[in-house]
C-alpha cells in the first residue's frame, strides 16, 4: 500500500502550519485514488503501434510493440515535471507564475502540452485496441467511464480545500484541470472512434492527394472540430454580455482604463456565471494581481474547454502522422515541422505578433484560439526534437523524466494530495528566502521523479 506508507511518513513530519483536517482526510482520498486503478493507454502510456497486418499502407515496423519513449519523455519532462515544479511554487521566479492576462510564461505552457500529448496517445491506443479486436462500442464504454472517473477525482479530490470545512455544494468548484482533461479526452476519443481505422488500407501513395492522407481519411472528425471552433468564435465575439462590450477579451478591473470593471473574460466569464454560478468557479484568478479584479473567473471554464478539445485534436493529428508514416523518421519529422510552421503562421496573423494588439491575443485564462495555435506550434517543434533525440538517434533514453510520464495521472494527483507534507514542504527558517523556496520546490519535484522511478522499476503503473 504505497499511499499508506507515504502517509505514515508524512504525518510524522508535516510542518507546523498544516491544517489538522488534512491529516484526517488524506487517508480517504488516498484510498479513493487507489481504487481508480484500471489501466488506460490513452491518458497515461501510449503504445507504439499495432500487431502486424497485411493491408497496412506501409510495412509494419520490425517490433510493433516498441514504445515511443519520446512521448513519455515529452509528457514526463516538458509537461508533468515542470507542472509539478510550477504548482509547488516555481522557486518564486516570475516566469514560473501564470501570466495575469495576455501573454505567456513558462507556467502557461505545460498544461496545453499535456493535453496535446494526451491526444497523441489517444490515436495510438485506439488504433492498437481496434487491431487487437476490441469493438468500438466496448471502447466507447471505457472512454465514458474513464472520463467520469477523471471528472470525479478532479471535483472531489483536487479542487476542494478541506481545511475550509466539510465538502459542501455551496462553494464546490466544478471546473478544474482534471475536469478539462476528462472533457477533452471524452470528445476527442469519441471523434476518433467514429473515424479510426483498425487496418490502414493500401492507398496509392503517388496520387495527388496522398500527402494529405492523414487528414483526408478522417474528414468527418475534422469537420466536427471546425464546427466547435466556429461555435467558440461566435460565442466569444457575438454573444451579448450585459454591461460589457460585445466581443470583449479583457481582464476587467482597472484594465482598459477601468471602463469595464465587471467584464472579466467577456463571454467566457458570463457563460460560467450563468451556467455554474459564482460560487462554483475559481475565486482568486491571476488577473487580481495586476488588474485588481473582484469577480471570480475560472481559467478552466466552459467556453475555454472548446479550445482544449482543439488542442487535444491537434495532438491526435500528431498520432495519425506517426501511424501512417510509421518508422519513416524523416517523413514524420517533416510533417511535424510543417504543422508547426502552419500553426505558427496562424498565430502570427491572429496576434499581429504582439501581446495585446492582435485580433485574438494569446491568453491562457481564456484558452484563446491563438493560445492553442501557438502552443500547438511549439509542441510540434519540441516533439520533433525529442523524437529525433530519443527514438531516432537514441542519444538520450529520456531518463529520468521518462518515468513520471509512465505514471502521469498518479504523479499529478499525488503531488496535489501530499503537497503540504514533508518532504514536499517544510517549515522554512526564512519564508522570504528565495534560495530556500527554490530548494524546497526542487526537492519536492525531485521526490516525485524518484517515486515514479521506483514504481517503474517495480513495474507498478497506476492509471485510471
Amino acid at each position: 500500500m504505497f499511499f499508506q506508507t507515504l502517509k505514515g511518513i508524512f504525518l510524522t513530519s508535516r510542518y507546523d502550519s498544516v491544517c489538522v483536517c488534512v491529516s484526517m482526510y488524506v487517508s480517504s482520498r488516498a484510498m479513493l485514488i487507489f481504487n481508480f486503478t484500471s489501466t488506460i493507454q490513452e491518458l497515461g502510456s501510449p503504445g507504439r503501434t499495432v500487431t502486424p497486418v497485411t493491408d497496412n499502407i506501409l510495412p509494419p515496423p520490425p517490433n510493433p510493440s516498441r514504445r515511443l519513449r519520446s512521448l513519455d519523455t515529452f509528457r514526463g519532462y516538458i509537461s508533468l515535471v515542470i507542472m509539478v515544479f510550477v504548482n509547488y511554487g516555481g522557486g518564486r521566479y516570475w516566469f514560473f507564475r501564470h501570466e495575469s492576462w495576455n501573454g505567456l510564461t513558462v507556467a502557461d505552457l505545460v498544461f496545453p502540452w499535456f493535453v496535446f500529448i494526451m491526444g497523441t496517445s489517444i490515436a495510438l491506443s485506439i488504433n492498437s485496441q481496434l487491431c487487437a479486436g476490441s469493438t468500438r462500442c466496448s471502447l466507447l464504454r471505457k472512454v465514458v467511464w474513464r472520463s467520469l472517473q477523471l471528472f470525479i477525482i478532479g471535483v472531489l479530490i483536487i479542487n476542494p480545500n478541506y481545511c475550509q470545512g466539510p465538502l459542501s455544494w455551496d462553494n464546490l468548484r466544478i471546473p478544474g484541470v482534471l475536469q478539462r482533461l476528462a472533457w477533452s479526452y471524452l470528445v476527442v476519443a469519441c471523434l476518433d472512434l467514429l473515424v479510426a481505422r483498425g487496418h490502414l488500407d493500401i492507398l496509392t501513395t503517388g496520387a495527388w492527394w496522398s500527402p494529405g492522407i492523414d487528414i483526408l481519411l478522417y474528414w468527418p472528425a475534422w469537420l466536427c472540430v471546425l464546427l466547435l471552433e466556429i461555435i467558440w468564435l461566435c460565442l466569444t465575439f457575438l454573444l451579448p454580455v450585459p454591461g460589457c462590450p460585445t466581443g470583449y477579451l479583457g481582464p476587467g478591473g482597472i484594465g482598459d482604463m477601468g471602463l469595464y470593471v465587471n467584464c472579466t473574460g467577456g463571454a467566457a466569464g458570463f457563460i460560467d456565471h450563468w451556467l455554474l454560478g459564482e460560487n462554483h468557479i475559481y475565486q482568486t484568478p491571476s488577473s487580481r494581481v495586476i488588474y485588481a479584479t473582484h469577480m471570480p473567473y475560472d481559467p478552466e471554464g466552459v467556453l475555454g474547454s472548446i479550445n482544449s478539445i482543439v488542442m487535444a485534436f491537434l495532438g491526435l493529428q500528431a498520432g495519425k502522422i506517426i501511424l501512417h508514416y510509421r518508422d519513416l523518421h524523416t517523413s514524420i519529422m517533416s510533417r511535424f515541422l510543417i504543422w508547426g510552421l502552419l500553426l505558427g503562421a496562424i498565430s502570427a496573423v491572429l496576434t499581429k505578433c504582439s501581446t495585446d494588439q492582435g485580433f485574438i491575443p494569446v491568453n491562457k485564462n481564456l484558452w484563446s484560439l491563438s493560445y492553442v495555435t501557438t502552443l500547438a506550434c511549439f509542441a510540434f517543434v519540441l516533439l520533433v526534437l525529442v523524437y529525433y533525440t530519443v527514438d531516432v538517434k537514441k542519444w538520450w533514453s529520456g531518463a529520468p523524466f521518462y518515468y513520471p510520464g509512465m505514471n502521469s495521472i498518479l504523479v499529478y494527483v499525488g503531488h496535489e494530495v501530499f503537497e503540504e507534507y514533508f518532504p514536499f514542504r517544510w517549515h522554512m527558517v526564512n519564508s522570504q528566502s528565495h534560495a530556500e523556496h527554490l530548494t524546497q520546490n526542487l526537492v519536492a519535484t525531485s521526490c516525485w521523479v524518484f517515486i515514479s522511478y521506483v514504481l517503474y522499476r517495480k513495474k507498478i503503473f497506476w492509471k485510471i
